[in-house]
């Protein structure tokens, strides 16, 4: 096979796990159910708290739209791994004959679709909630972008690491998040300048989310293979050990008269006919 036809082959297999994972999710809705109602009570919290000030609420806005995208990116990654582990469908995928690499960007994809639909509910809630105005459209639009590309991207190859493993789900953030915290930086410097609230240019935040983006996904394509290879399946089909079963001891008649017909048991009824009897 020609390398066109071999990269239409790889292109062809992340649409479909993709279209998987979106259909999968359409079904169940859980990923969204989960996400948005936390994304949206955490805006509203946050309009409450700093209402009063709507200096440092317009301020903040840039803040607190990433770090509510991460805390809910999260719970995204967690659930979508958690449920192709119950179900064993990543088994029967990697059974499937389809290339790690395919199967990675795939999650990638499906996960940034999901980000996005996300961000843009995100969106409305900030302009209803915080007043917020725009004025740099394409630069918001090339951080946003960037950004859900990064997240998704780490967020595919942790939730593979993390899926399989005991308390997995609880690992997840703590090596999640701090990988994260350049996009946060990056995202809401460039999102400040995008709402007006900072001068200056917003192109080298872009840059520089560009740049973790393209590592992440590099990254994640070299090491999605092994990282699905040797974890550990949490189901097996062992059965469970039991304990080995006491040996079996021989009778021993510890009272009693002697069994009749031995010469035992004819001394005794010879000498003692009533003790015999009473036995």
């Amino acid at each position: 096979m020609s390398r066109s036809g071999a990269f239409r082959s790889s292109v062809g297999d992340a649409w479909l796990v993709t279209a998987k994972d979106l259909r999968l999710e359409r079904r169940t809705e859980v990923a969204l159910g989960r996400m948005l109602p936390v994304a949206l009570l955490v805006l509203l919290l946050f309009a409450f708290a700093l209402d009063p000030d709507r200096v440092v609420l317009e301020r903040a806005t840039a803040g607190l739209f990433w770090m509510t995208e991460l805390v809910t990116a999260v719970l995204a990654v967690q659930r979508t791994f958690a449920v192709v582990e119950e179900e064993g469908v990543m088994d029967a995928l990697r059974l499937t004959g389809i290339a790690p690499a395919a199967l990675y960007f795939g999650k990638v994809a499906s996960l940034g679709i999901q980000l996005l639909v996300l961000e843009l509910v995100l969106g409305v809630g900030v302009a209803v909630l915080y007043d917020a105005r725009l004025e740099g459209w394409g630069l918001l639009a090339a951080v946003v972008v960037l950004a859900t590309v990064g997240i998704a991207a780490a967020g595919a190859t942790y939730g593979i690491l993390v899926a399989r493993l005991h308390q997995g789900s609880a690992l997840l953030p703590i090596l999640l998040l701090p990988l994260l915290s350049p996009v946060l930086i990056a995202a809401t410097r460039g999102s400040d300048v995008a709402l007006g609230n900072e001068a200056g240019g917003g192109w080298s935040w872009v840059a520089l989310l560009g740049v973790f983006a393209a590592a992440s996904l590099a990254l994640g394509a070299v090491l999605f293979k092994p990282l699905l290879d040797e974890t550990r399946p949490k189901h097996t089909s062992q059965a469970p050990q039991r304990d080995p079963p006491a040996p079996i001891r021989p009778f021993r008649r510890t009272r009693g008269p002697p069994p009749r017909g031995s010469s035992a048991s004819s001394r005794c009824w010879a000498s003692w006919p009533s003790r015999c009897s009473a036995w």
